[in-house]
């Protein structure tokens, strides 16, 4: 009988994916744990290992397919001793594969959008892609999802477009190929008089139509958003609509903590002629916020309507900026660490961040978040807190300011950082006793190492 293969679901919220890559072909042979093709998420492209062993006998969904549903089988093996034919043949009328353009993208394409008007502008899409999907003699022009919306997007005729994927499938860059080139454009597209009814500003939340009525054609280009920034948009949305945003801030004083860092770095052990850890500012940022929760625990919290969520440890994620967006990949139980051990995992971390190869434990979670701009040039800034973290702290650029003790002005290098809280569970008080906390980590750095 025949082994399906199926799009796995690699984090619990995950409902679609991109089929970046085969790994194997047709004919080849597999067992249990070897890896046969990458994922790619709104994070990270993961490799999917073999369950079962057997035969390749059918890829039924193309590398490079998006929007593949969980669930959705994109392969079939055949067994020991099974026919692969037979078995390729059966996948062909159990599934189908060529028609993974019918399924409804523009409508999970709609969904993230916060708005209203948004949200009813985008609900005619799926109809007026499928009637560009017919060409004028009634047969169907076999396209992927996003195709069709860069096609309605550009005014592209995707009868008049001649397809390179399989089965004469036209995809992305044969619709990029054809704007690049000047195509066919539908008829839709050219009328002049939408232009003449353009309004002099895009109200909130208006329409990608509306909004692209305020430029001049050929001003601009369209690039369209991935998962991941269609992940951010989503997530801070939901956050600025639902958390109730409350920010303090404070100066932190460095220059004990820099000597320490300088002199930790200098007493590192070498391994192999290098040293077996170099300490950053962010580094001893994370361990000071990991002791300041653990603290005053009661700021490690998160909210859900029934109960307050007090957690054990802190888990704390680190904003890491990759192509394209951001990720926050988690040092767990960071208060139990040394800062050599943060340092080294934050490095592999990072580095892996921005390669998309992160796991989803590695990323979802956590009780607060860091986000450190300072490397950056930025003196303060407010961050927008990640749900179900209750915090976050965004950390500002160290510099020499004046400042004033004993009566005298004196010369130190000082950190504004901004604590953003969820005031539903950290209350101003509270988010203030946390900043005194962290602060005295800061300024009284050997306290991190007892």
């Amino acid at each position: 009988m025949p082994i399906n293969i199926t799009m796995p679901a690699l984090s619990p919220t995950m409902e679609e994916g991109n089929l970046a890559k085969w790994l194997v072909k047709e004919g080849d042979t597999v067992k249990s744990g070897d890896v046969i093709a990458e994922i790619e998420t709104d994070k990270a492209t993961m490799e999917v290992e073999a369950v079962d062993e057997g035969t390749v006998a059918k890829l039924v969904v193309p590398a490079g397919t998006e929007g593949v549903k969980v669930n959705a089988l994109i392969a079939v093996l055949a067994g020991e001793g099974e026919d692969v034919a037979a078995a390729a043949s059966a996948a062909g009328s159990a599934a189908p594969a060529p028609k993974v353009e019918a399924v409804p993208a523009p409508k999970a394409e709609a969904t993230p959008a916060p708005a209203a008007p948004a949200a009813s502008a985008a609900a005619p899409a799926p109809t007026a892609a499928l009637a560009a999907a017919v060409s004028a003699g009634g047969n169907r022009v076999f396209s992927s999802p996003l195709a069709r919306r860069l096609a309605k997007e550009s005014g592209i005729d995707l009868s008049a477009v001649a397809g390179s994927g399989p089965h004469g499938r036209v995809v992305k860059s044969d619709i990029e190929a054809a704007v690049a080139g000047g195509g066919a454009k539908a008829a839709p597209a050219a009328a002049p008089s939408a232009q003449a009814a353009a309004p002099a500003a895009a109200p909130k939340g208006a329409s990608e139509e509306a909004v692209l009525k305020l430029f001049e054609p050929g001003s601009y280009e369209l690039v369209p958003h991935d998962g991941m920034r269609k992940t951010i948009a989503r997530r801070l949305v939901e956050s600025k609509q639902t958390v109730p945003h409350f920010y303090v801030t404070v100066d932190c004083e460095l220059d004990a903590l820099m000597a320490l860092r300088a002199q930790l770095n200098d007493a590192a052990p070498r391994k192999d002629s290098a040293p077996a850890y170099k300490l950053s500012v962010n580094d001893m940022v994370i361990k000071a916020m990991a002791l300041a929760l653990r603290d005053v625990p009661d700021a490690n919290v998160s909210w859900t309507e029934n109960n307050m969520v007090k957690h054990k440890h802190a888990d704390v994620g680190v904003a890491v900026s990759i192509p394209g967006g951001l990720i926050t990949p988690i040092i767990r139980k960071a208060e139990e660490k040394t800062l050599s051990v943060i340092s080294n995992e934050m490095k592999d971390l990072g580095k892996r961040a921005k390669e998309r190869k992160l796991k989803p434990e590695e990323y979802q979670g956590g009780t607060t978040s860091v986000s450190n701009m300072g490397m950056m040039g930025v003196k303060d800034f407010a961050a927008v807190i990640n749900p179900p973290h209750a915090t976050i702290l965004a950390v500002g650029a160290g510099e020499q300011r004046v400042v004033v003790k004993n009566g005298e002005m004196k010369i130190a290098t000082v950190m504004s950082v901004t604590l953003s809280t969820d005031h539903r569970c950290v209350d101003g008080a509270l988010g203030a006793q946390l900043l005194q906390a962290f602060k005295g980590y800061i300024e009284n750095p050997m306290g991190m190492l007892v």
